[in-house]
């Protein structure tokens, strides 16, 4: 029997998502970051600087970002300090947005390039001090073993820490936030990347992410430990942090 997985609101063979999700992006790259101010309202900027001051990386640490896209992250964990940064994506459309990014704002020194499947991490074990992924672990097929390569890779006493998207916390305030999910982001693709189907799909897989305490015992599962998870904009997005003891 072919084993299925979630593809937003669809049901896909398991085998067929990381493809999917991969044109998906290869789709929107081009137009990703005006993408993300429009779709969030510019609120993202300010999710990435909360998630960035929570990983703390200093000059001694190396920060694997996961899921890196155009760099955001990346580039800012090297502004605030960080010694190493390794972004490694599976899609390459992305990760070559966000290499022309890092050299025309001068900032290529102390960064590195990985296309690589977040599933299989192609580094050894226990080799970075910290780990980072926003707003890419929805998009995975496998999200235990996206955690467990996370574990594997850090040195004890390291970190892993996730932005995503979770469940609003404010009910009066769900239907406003499912027009704009639902009907506004699609039409906005549609308009600005011309891709409306991509669009909805990232507003589906939203829906489908497992909610804070759920992915809070998936970190847990992983072997990690002091798990926690911070809400922000009423629980639209968590910050989710392990420890490797």
């Amino acid at each position: 029997m072919t084993q299925t997985t979630d593809f937003g609101f669809k049901e896909v063979p398991r085998e067929a998502k990381a493809s999917m999700v991969r044109e998906v992006f290869d789709s929107v790259a081009p137009k990703y970051d005006v993408m993300n101010d429009l779709m969030s309202l510019g609120l993202h900027r300010a999710w990435k600087h909360a998630f960035v001051a929570a990983i703390g990386a200093g000059p001694r640490d190396t920060l694997l970002d996961l899921a890196a896209g155009t760099g955001d992250v990346a580039f800012l964990a090297r502004k605030r300090g960080a010694g190493r940064v390794i972004l490694a994506d599976i899609n390459a459309a992305m990760l070559n947005v966000g290499q022309n990014r890092a050299l025309q704002k001068g900032l290529a020194d102390g960064l590195s390039f990985v296309c690589c499947d977040a599933e299989r991490i192609p580094l050894p074990d226990a080799c970075v001090e910290k780990v980072s992924m926003a707003f890419g672990l929805r998009n995975c097929t496998d999200k235990d073993a996206v955690l467990r390569e996370g574990f594997r890779v850090l040195r004890p006493g390291g970190r892993m820490h996730v932005l995503e998207f979770s469940r609003l916390e404010i009910d009066a305030l769900r239907p406003l936030y499912d027009a704009w999910s639902f009907k506004a982001l699609p039409a906005i693709g549609g308009r600005i990347a011309n891709d409306a189907e991509s669009y909805q799909y990232l507003a589906e897989s939203i829906r489908m992410f497992p909610d804070q305490p759920t992915l809070a015992g998936m970190f847990e599962g992983a072997g990690f430990e002091r798990v926690n998870y911070r809400n922000l904009s009423g629980g639209i997005v968590a910050i989710h942090t392990g420890w490797k003891l």
